[in-house]
């Protein structure tokens, strides 16, 4: 028997062994609850700070794994920029450069043209007032053509047909010759003694400047015959002859030199076109014949001086063509380089979308990771005795062992 005094009233009471035995037993299965429950709390305590502090870690080397990448993909596209800033710089300049050289080039153009324009007129004008010169010669020489006419009528009655033809060909050589020396020092003026291609005219006139380019040519054919002779012949009868020849010599104009048709007041008027039968065909009579070159040979120095401004200012154009077709080549290149800038930019997007991509890929398993440890921490709190106990009779035995 053994004798307890109870601590709050003071009352003293006895109990026996078996009775004793069963109170300390519930004291010790208190102490041991209490202990067990402390040391779930350290255990759970100690877990909860390493999660946390192996959340923090985490956290702290995905701020830095990101910061690093923006500030790498940063600094990627500030060079990028930098150096599209500093081509777009360069380009404007060049642009800039460029139209100057447009505005002066068609400032040039049009003084170009105007000078043009305004010798153009002035030649024009000159060649009126030598046409005029011209008319009044002309007019001087048809006064005498009735004296000359009957002069030739003489003539021909005086010979024969063969040296009436010859004799026409003798006065023009003999006129041109008299002034081939003062007018005509660089002309060529000979006889067409070439029949390889079946006929040939009489004579040929070409005349070329001091770098050799033509400056005209003329096929001369002269025609005559006796009055007395029976079948007349018409001036027209030796047109198609007479270009056939001009085109298989290679001569730009063409000229009958004719005493036929005496009578025939069109060709005895004067100078005669026919180019509408055949072209650049005339028909003079012989006092016309010197007239007839001088007209042709100065018509065609004037359009050779035409010409040569025509070719200067159509230099000058394909000059500003040329300039704008380089101008066109370097918009083309000026895109090219853009579109293949902006496909650079593009892509640097794209990389960066990706690694935007990779990285909340990262962040959505380390929230998976996250909720697993927050379950593992939930598991952690539901753990007790029973449950530690409830299939392992090893432990339970040692809980009943520690308990006794």
């Amino acid at each position: 028997m053994a004798e307890l005094k109870c601590p709050h009233c003071g009352q003293a009471f006895t109990v026996d062994d078996a009775e004793l035995s069963s109170i300390i037993s519930q004291i010790r299965d208190k102490e041991f609850t209490r202990d067990l429950e402390k040391r779930l709390d350290e255990i759970t305590a100690n877990l909860e700070e390493k999660h946390a502090l192996h959340l923090e870690g985490l956290r702290n080397e995905i701020t830095l794994e990101l910061n690093a990448a923006h500030n790498k993909e940063i600094e990627k596209l500030k060079k990028q920029m930098d150096a599209l800033e500093a081509d777009k710089v360069k380009l404007e300049s060049e642009k800039q450069a460029l139209q100057g050289k447009i505005d002066n080039a068609e400032s040039s153009r049009e003084l170009a043209v105007i000078k043009a324009v305004k010798e153009v007129e002035d030649g024009k004008h000159e060649l009126e007032k030598e046409l005029q010169s011209e008319k009044d010669k002309t007019k001087i020489l048809l006064e005498e053509k009735d004296r000359q006419i009957e002069f030739y009528k003489d003539l021909k009655a005086k010979m024969s047909t063969k040296m009436v033809g010859e004799t026409l060909e003798q006065h023009c050589e003999i006129e041109f010759n008299k002034l081939r020396a003062t007018a005509f020092k660089d002309a060529y003026f000979e006889k067409d003694n070439d029949a390889r291609t079946g006929s040939k005219g009489d004579y040929i006139y070409k005349e070329k400047d001091e770098y050799d380019n033509e400056i005209i040519s003329i096929m001369f054919e002269m025609k005559n015959e006796m009055d007395t002779t029976a079948t007349k012949h018409k001036n027209e009868d030796f047109f198609k002859e007479l270009d056939k020849d001009r085109n298989e010599k290679g001569c730009e104009y063409a000229v009958l030199v004719s005493l036929l048709e005496a009578d025939n007041e069109l060709y005895n008027a004067g100078i005669v076109d026919v180019s509408y039968k055949y072209p650049k065909m005339y028909v003079i009579r012989p006092q016309c014949f010197i007239p007839m070159i001088t007209l042709l040979r100065n018509a065609a120095l004037n359009a050779l001086t035409y010409k040569q401004e025509l070719a200067m200012v159509r230099n000058q154009d394909i000059d500003i063509t040329n300039f704008e077709d380089s101008l066109a080549q370097f918009k083309d290149d000026f895109m090219r380089n853009y579109n293949l800038a902006h496909n650079h930019f593009d892509k640097a997007i794209d990389e960066i979308d990706k690694t935007i991509q990779h990285l909340e890929k990262v962040k959505k398993e380390l929230m998976s990771s996250d909720n697993q440890l927050r379950i593992a921490n939930g598991k952690v709190e539901d753990v007790s005795v029973k449950r530690l106990t409830r299939d392992n009779p090893t432990m339970r035995a040692k809980f009943e062992e520690a308990k006794k």
